[in-house]
């Protein structure tokens, strides 16, 4: 297990609201993916660029650094996005080329042959690497649904960190165990993501709250929605204790306007969202006043 004291990360995955399962990139999505759906949709489908545009704003208010996992494609339908992103001095990750599942969300099954999901990250590396001027070497996978083999090779395609990993009692979007996991950074094992030796890349799992030996995960996203800002900050505050602690939210979790209604699967998705969920960042952000913030290539550093 890697410590290295009571830091934090705050990380922001930059993805619109049709990149989610229920329109875009899985087995039961409307669109088979991103470019069937721009080819066919032909409403207003940027909800983006305002609500990131208000969340740097917040995070110059309060001074803290951030890591954006950016979904490749936002280059292409969100020009000038990116840039402003690293002209607030912010680390840019890459969060797939297209945002769709690399694995069955039920099954953990791929969805791609490996091969495929190699060439198409390598591609939003390389993308995001000359968009941004920066070496970009942290992932985190779409929806979080991430597999041994696919850590396997962002670690040969020069990715220095992961950052998908949920150790809790509620949901499994991993294909293998978790054992020696906790909240802390780790390495994981070859085609596993079990904690194992050290090696060229390292996991930022998420927090959670551990109550009465149910783990209830706390790092943000959706469970910011659900649960509230009181809950998140218990699990928060106890990840803090075992180490390196990873928090993350979406621009598009404050937007108070309504998406368009189509999607299968997740009628309630979006049933939270908005004024209320930016103060619960607020709140946060405000309770964690005293708490080093770093990027996560930055905490890479601090790692023994």
């Amino acid at each position: 297990m890697i410590t290295d004291g009571s830091s934090a990360s705050l990380t922001v995955d930059i993805e619109d609201w049709y990149h989610i399962p229920a329109v875009c990139g899985s087995t039961f999505s409307v669109f088979k993916d991103v470019e069937e759906f721009f080819k066919k949709w032909e409403g207003r489908y940027d909800y983006l660029t305002s609500t990131t545009e208000k969340v740097l704003k917040i995070l110059d208010q309060y001074k803290i650094p951030a890591t954006f996992f950016i979904v490749a494609d936002v280059i292409e339908h969100y020009p000038g996005l990116v840039e402003s992103i690293v002209d607030h001095g912010h680390e840019i990750a890459c969060h797939g080329l297209h945002h769709s599942c690399v694995i069955d969300s039920r099954t953990k099954r791929p969805l791609i042959p490996p091969d495929e999901f190699r060439e198409a990250t390598a591609k939003a590396k390389r993308d995001l690497e000359k968009i941004s001027g920066e070496k970009v070497v942290g992932y985190r996978a779409p929806n979080a649904l991430i597999a041994g083999w696919m850590i396997d090779h962002l670690e040969e395609l020069g990715f220095e960190y992961d950052s998908s990993v949920s150790v809790n009692s509620l949901y499994n979007k991993g294909d293998s165990p978790l054992n020696g996991v906790s909240s802390s950074p780790y390495y994981p094992v070859k085609n596993g993501l079990a904690a194992g030796k050290e090696r060229r890349i390292v996991e930022f799992p998420w927090a959670y709250w551990n109550f009465l030996g149910f783990k209830v995960p706390t790092s943000g996203g959706p469970m910011l929605r659900f649960l509230g800002s009181h809950i998140i900050l218990k699990g928060i505050a106890q990840s803090l204790k075992r180490g390196h602690t990873v928090l993350y939210f979406h621009p598009i979790d404050i937007s108070s306007e309504k998406f368009p209604t189509i999607g299968q699967g997740r009628p309630l998705y979006w049933m939270i969202k908005g004024d209320i969920v930016e103060r619960r960042i607020r709140m946060i952000l405000k309770h964690l006043q005293n708490t080093r913030f770093l990027c996560l290539g930055d905490s890479l550093k601090e790692i023994d």
